[in-house]
């Protein structure tokens, strides 16, 4: 029975008749209003409320997701804004950043589309353009110069699994998001990336979470209004100290999107679909979660394959474009990770995560509208799903894989 998988902003049809297939999909959830359940955090946080926490004379600075989260990010501004008047703050005083960290602008209309009658407040993120707030473990931390001249630091975010933090959101959408160099290279870093407790949907004793939660009470991120989403849409908000709402929200999740699978599986189909699939940086994601996460259901010799719509090829922005210069000059995946494993640049890691994870299984995209960038990343090109898969193979299908936790 054929299974859709997202492709950009559609499906394709997968049928596998020669080989055994299993689908793993996720609980999933109860999918929520967003703006009632935004509202319902910011009146009932983890501490205390927003208007409490700001002077009517303040000037401040919201740092929001880009256009690589799908984050309802329009109706979290209306939110806050709104619990921003009551307190006295004027809409001339606050000011958006996108938090693009090291990835490409937005354009004027992604703007528009992502923040609605807020697009005007908004301005990108230029990590050149930073100031020195201090350090953390050594490290000097690096703030969007704009925002270190603001009085309060708001953020919005999206919980959800991530390689390196476990979840994402909290701090991280300020310090990374709207940081420098300096702390993205050592967050990202081979150093710290080796770390115990490093690794997906792990936020206790996880030395990446620990050091951007310190960053962000260094750089004063006062306030978090995040959500979490699975398959059937946004599961939940919470709103108030940033360490709080990613625990709170990162429960949600675990308990829409944690999977038992066995192993032992000869490919993993695995579906990302928009915004995700934009760009071959974004899309290995689910390669290296479904390789590197808490539970790898690949036999030796295994393979994950992607359906990937790419229409951005490799990316646009500095971390996509350190990415394929690293993948596309190797030589090959055992040599590239010794190599990164000494040290490289900010946004060049996600190299560093796909050739770890390509040491031990190939990676497979389909349907991608730049084949070619992707057989010059070390990867393999295919037009179609089937064409990726040996028949008479074991099969897992996982068609939300960013959004499926494999235990």
């Amino acid at each position: 029975m054929p299974v859709e998988l997202p492709l950009g902003e559609g499906t394709v049809s997968v049928s596998l008749p020669d080989c055994d297939v299993s689908v793993c999909r996720p609980p999933g959830g109860e999918p929520v209003d967003v703006r009632d359940a935004a509202q319902a955090a910011v009146d009932d946080p983890h501490g205390p409320r927003l208007a409490r926490r700001v002077d009517p004379d303040d000037t401040v600075g919201i740092v929001v997701t880009d256009v690589t989260r799908a984050t309802p990010d329009d109706v979290l501004l209306d939110v806050l804004l709104d619990e921003l008047r009551t307190a006295g703050v004027a809409r001339e005083q606050v000011t958006v950043i996108l938090g693009l960290g090291l990835h490409r602008p937005m354009s004027d209309a992604e703007i528009e589309d992502a923040l609605g009658d807020h697009a005007d407040l908004a301005r990108n993120h230029d990590p050149d353009a930073t100031v020195e707030a201090g350090a953390v473990e050594g490290t000097p931390i690096e703030i969007n110069e704009t925002l270190a001249m603001t009085d309060t630091v708001l953020a919005t975010g999206m919980v959800e699994p991530h390689q390196y933090a476990g979840f994402s959101g909290g701090a991280k959408t300020v310090v990374v998001g709207a940081g420098g160099e300096s702390q993205i290279g050592y967050s990202h870093g081979p150093e710290l990336l080796a770390r115990d407790g490093v690794r997906l949907g792990r936020v206790d004793d996880n030395p990446f979470r620990e050091f951007v939660d310190a960053a962000g009470d260094l750089v004063g991120v006062e306030f978090s209004l995040n959500v979490t989403h699975g398959p059937s849409g946004i599961l939940g908000a919470a709103a108030g100290d940033p360490r709080s709402v990613v625990r709170d929200l990162a429960d949600t999740a675990r308990d829409a999107l944690a999977t038992p699978v066995e192993g032992g599986y000869d490919a993993v189909v695995a579906g990302v679909g928009a915004p995700k699939d934009a760009n071959l940086y974004q899309t290995t994601r689910a390669a290296t979660y479904v390789i590197l996460g808490a539970h790898n259901p690949l036999r030796e010799g295994g393979r994950v394959v992607i359906p990937a719509a790419l229409p951005e090829g490799a990316g646009e922005g500095t971390g996509e474009r350190r990415f394929y210069d690293r993948l596309s000059t190797a030589e090959s995946a055992e040599a590239l990770y010794a190599e990164m494993r000494e040290g490289y640049e900010p946004g060049a890691q996600r190299a560093f995560v796909v050739a770890r994870a390509l040491r031990d299984h190939d990676i497979y995209v389909t349907n991608s509208d730049s084949p070619d960038v992707v057989e010059a990343c070390l990867m393999e090109a295919r037009e179609s799903v089937d064409a990726a898969v040996e028949p008479g193979s074991d099969v897992l299908v996982v068609p939300d894989a960013l959004d499926t936790l494999l235990v």
